[in-house]
């Protein structure tokens, strides 16, 4: 047995959560970190105990390293990422895929040319919780999806970030930060997507930052920092979304799916477990009747996972040959969906979503990232 190489090129705020997780799995094995700041980058290895630090491109130079977990920018994502496979590395990135189709397109053609694979956040879908609804879903516990309701609102991460003038450039706002979370459990359930509505605004055109060292500093609000979409799917499925960096009431992590047989609650697709129950219609109805609901909670395992188990089910998956769950090609759907909800948003017209993507997998039974298997 033997664990598989992974550098890490991003030092910031998310790497931790990254390394924390990622030093855990006896799969694989964190062999450097490399930064734009190479201090952050050294201070990051000694924290956690890696062997090697730099820059990206002392990363992509590493021997040792298969896999490249990309944590930049998104602005810097497509641009890491093509590196990482142009030195003949997998890559495993975070959300979104890049800005645009053309350039996210582009990278997995070289990929796929190259015989190297793509990952991409959010990994969520991997976590027991998401997991064990969709098997309810699959199994029937609600009939055949219909339509769902998704929510994400907040007063925004400029309450909580010390740097987060990049969470409202072009690029993120709620659509692109938070979107990826939610869109990707929607396809995965309800599967591909083929025409989008929107709506935005701005509530203020300046935003402060509150915590940190630039803490009263204002900087500019380039995109939506409130959108609420309508999406159709390719099989006949319907959802609405809200995603809000403006609410005074705080709401994360609402997903309702609701079935010809009942409705859904499912966990927070920025988490890895949660609440799953479900509701049955209520047969007749007569005036004065209660329409208080029984919910039926669905028990499933708790394991305590965080983010890179996608690029673990990577590493296993090319293992054994088989699909990965957060792969590039649904990284790249979602991203068209959310730029069509963009474009949507910027002309008042429906969209069509011109990519397409192929049934998402399913974990396999008995995954632990805490087990070897290689």
């Amino acid at each position: 047995m033997s664990a598989v190489g992974i550098g890490i090129i991003g030092a910031g705020v998310i790497s931790d959560t990254y390394l924390a997780n990622l030093s855990a799995f006896p799969d694989v094995e964190v062999l450097a970190v490399g930064d734009l700041l190479p201090d952050r980058a050294q201070a990051q290895a000694e924290k956690y105990g890696v062997p090697a630090s730099g820059t990206g491109e002392d990363v992509l130079a590493h021997p040792g390293v298969a896999l490249v977990v990309n944590l930049t920018t998104p602005e810097a994502h497509i641009e890491v990422s093509r590196a990482a496979i142009a030195a003949g590395k997998h890559v495993w990135t975070e959300k979104p895929l890049g800005l645009d189709r053309e350039a996210a397109a582009e990278l997995l053609r070289e990929a796929e040319a190259a015989g190297l694979r793509v990952g991409c956040a959010p990994d969520t879908l991997l976590g027991p919780g998401f997991q064990a609804a969709r098997r309810a879903i699959e199994a029937g516990t609600i009939g055949r999806p219909l339509f769902a309701q998704t929510v994400f609102q907040t007063q925004g991460p400029d309450l909580w970030h010390p740097n987060p003038a990049f969470l409202f450039a072009q690029g993120a706002g709620p659509l692109l930060d938070m979107g990826p979370y939610y869109f990707s459990a929607l396809v995965s359930l309800l599967g591909p997507v083929d025409r989008v509505a929107a709506v935005g605004m701005k509530a203020r055109e300046e935003r402060q930052i509150h915590t940190g060292p630039n803490v009263g500093t204002t900087f500019p609000v380039e995109v939506p920092s409130t959108i609420q979409i309508v999406t159709s799917f390719e099989a006949g499925a319907q959802a609405q979304s809200l995603l809000s960096f403006d609410s005074a009431l705080e709401r994360h992590g609402v997903v309702e799916i609701h079935g010809t047989e009942g409705t859904i609650v499912i966990p927070d697709p920025n988490q890895f477990t949660g609440r799953i129950a479900y509701v049955t219609p209520l047969g007749t109805i007569r005036d004065g009747m209660s329409f208080e609901q029984e919910w039926i909670e669905i028990e499933h395992d708790v394991v305590e996972v965080g983010r890179g188990l996608g690029a673990l089910d990577m590493v296993r998956a090319i293992d054994a040959g088989r699909a990965h769950v957060a792969s590039g090609e649904l990284g790249f759907h979602v991203l068209d969906i959310l730029l069509s909800a963009q474009d949507a948003a910027a002309t008042g017209r429906t969209v069509l979503v011109e990519s397409t993507v192929a049934p998402v997998p399913l974990l396999p039974a008995g995954f632990d990232p805490f087990v070897a298997t290689l």
